[in-house]
């Protein structure tokens, strides 16, 4: 069966969770759910979108047997309450920020309303539509050459996620972007201000931390670790200087010794 249920990120942060375990134990209410079930999470305002596939990995658990999560409770009110009743594992399979899973264009293709409560997806042209756009339309904006296609897994701490996976998600591109803004934190450009229209919300995401250096132990916290830059200055950060990838702080430190270099030579 195949449900869309809905996440509110101002109540749970959601988002952070997934990302650090791979999973949450949801809260199941009155709808019949069964293990294998696929569940597609619609994120409220301001997103109103699908952004999350998973799968129901357990269910009628109680609340001594879920993952204490109060650490993504924004309300610790809502914490307490939440842990009444029965409740679900859902893996995340995947997770994208596609323009084709936002409400409007739901509701076009079968969708009656924005969910509020579990929907169980009985429409097959909706099914239909969700499983053919469900994709990450943001690889295009990561080097393939960088994020190889490895099989590596974060083990032994809070998860295991593919890392190729997480780095290519569109998901951990929104949450990178939304935190920082879309100008390069090297050379600052911004490609709207500078193309218009054509250039909004285009940015290339580095990772500061290469993944072959990223240990079993480690979780990647979109915050820290993943940065918009341009494309020029992403290809910068991944040429190496006497063996050594130059970091984003020592990039502008070049960028703004040649400017100065420029300025010295003309007004000579």
């Amino acid at each position: 069966m195949n449900w869309i249920i809905s996440a509110n990120s101002k109540i749970y942060d959601h988002s952070s969770s997934f990302e650090h375990y791979g999973s949450i134990d949801w809260k199941q209410g009155k709808a019949k759910y069964e293990v294998g079930d696929t569940v597609y999470i619609y994120c409220t305002r301001p997103l109103m979108m699908l952004q999350y596939k998973c799968i129901v990995d357990k269910i009628d658990l109680n609340s001594s047997q879920i993952r204490d999560d109060k650490e993504y409770w924004l309300d610790e009110k809502e914490y307490y309450k939440s842990l009444d009743g029965k409740f679900m594992t859902l893996r995340l399979v995947d997770q994208v920020s596609n323009n084709q899973m936002k409400i409007n264009n739901l509701k076009a293709n079968g969708l009656k309303a924005a969910p509020q409560g579990p929907v169980k997806i009985k429409d097959d042209n909706l099914l239909d539509y969700i499983e053919t756009y469900f994709t990450d339309n943001y690889q295009v904006d990561f080097f393939p050459d960088v994020v190889k296609e490895s099989e590596t897994e974060y083990e032994g701490a809070k998860k295991s996620v593919i890392v190729n996976k997480y780095e290519r998600s569109s998901k951990a591109r929104e949450n990178a972007v939304n935190f920082h803004g879309n100008n390069c934190k090297v050379c600052g450009l911004n490609f709207k201000e500078m193309y218009g229209e054509i250039g909004e919300d285009f940015i290339h995401i580095h990772h500061l931390i290469p993944i072959h250096e990223i240990g079993e132990s480690y979780k990647i916290d979109y915050k820290k670790d993943l940065m918009p830059v341009c494309p020029n200055c992403h290809s910068m950060l991944h040429r190496k200087l006497n063996g050594k990838e130059p970091t984003i702080d020592e990039l502008k430190q070049m960028i703004n010794s040649y400017s100065d270099s420029v300025i010295e030579r003309i007004g000579n």
